[in-house]
C-alpha cells in the first residue's frame, strides 16, 4: 500500500522538488500540497493523507500548530518536520505537537525516504543533528530548576500572538479569522496579561522565541 503524502511549505519551489523526488517512488503518492498551516489542516481533512511533511515557519498558521490540529483531528495520521531549525526550542515544540519525525531540509533524499518508511512502521526519525540537539539539551536539564513547559495561552490566543507577530491589523486578523474586531482586541489583552507583557515589540520577540513566527 502506498504512502500518501501531503507537503505544507510556503516556498513552491521547494513543494514542486519535493514532489519530484517523492514521486519518483513507487510506494509514495504525493496527494496534495499546502502553501500555510491552515491550507495543510484543510487538506489533510479532505485528502486523508498518511504523512504530512510540514515545515515550521510558514504564514497565517505555524507548523507547529498546524501539526497539533491535523493531529487532533486524526491521532493516526503521522507528521514528518522538514525545517531549516535545529535549535532545541523547535525541536521539543514539534515532538510535544505530536510529530513523528525531525529532518533538517539539508538531508539527503536517502535519509527522508529512511524516515518515511521508518514513520509508517510506527517508529520515530530524527536527524543525527536532532537527536545531538535534544541529548544536549536534556543534559543542560539535569542540572537546572523546573520550569512549566507549556504555554499559558490557548489554542486561539496562539494563532492571534502570531499573526500580530507578523505585522497584521486588528481588522485583517478578524477577518482572517472569521471574527469580530472586539473578540480580537480582547483576546490580545488577554494575551498581554497573561504573558505580563506590554508592547508588540515583546509579544513578537516571544513569539519568536516559542516558534510561532521566524520573523
Amino acid at each position: 500500500m502506498k504512502a500518501r503524502i501531503l507537503i505544507a511549505d510556503d516556498h513552491e519551489i521547494m513543494r514542486q522538488g519535493l514532489r519530484t523526488l517523492l514521486e519518483k517512488n513507487r510506494g509514495l503518492e504525493v496527494v496534495g500540497e499546502a502553501a500555510n498551516g491552515r491550507e495543510a489542516v484543510r487538506l489533510a481533512a479532505e485528502l486523508s493523507p498518511t504523512i504530512v511533511l510540514m515545515d515550521l515557519t510558514m504564514p497565517d498558521m505555524n507548523g507547529i500548530e498546524a501539526t497539533r490540529r491535523i493531529l487532533k483531528e486524526n491521532e493516526n495520521l503521522r507528521v514528518i518536520v522538514l525545517s531549516m531549525h535545529a535549535d532545541r526550542q523547535f525541536v521539543s515544540e514539534s515532538l510535544k505537537a505530536g510529530a513523528s519525525g525531525y529532518l533538517l531540509k539539508n538531508c539527503a533524499y536517502d535519509e527522508l525516504i529512511r524516515a518515511i518508511e521508518a514513520i509508517s512502521r510506527g517508529q520515530t526519525f530524527l536527524s543525527p543533528q536532532i537527536a545531538g540537539v535534544l541529548v544536549e539539551d536534556y543534559r543542560t536539564r539535569l542540572g537546572a530548576p523546573a520550569i512549566a513547559a507549556d504555554s499559558p495561552l490557548s489554542e486561539r490566543e496562539r494563532e492571534v500572538l502570531q499573526l500580530m507577530a507578523e505585522g497584521k491589523s486588528t481588522k485583517e486578523i478578524a477577518a482572517a479569522l472569521h471574527i469580530s474586531v472586539k473578540t480580537i482586541e480582547t483576546h490580545r489583552q488577554q494575551i498581554m496579561r497573561k504573558l505580563k507583557m506590554r508592547s508588540v515589540a515583546d509579544l513578537t520577540k516571544y513569539a519568536i522565541r516559542h516558534g510561532l513566527t521566524s520573523l
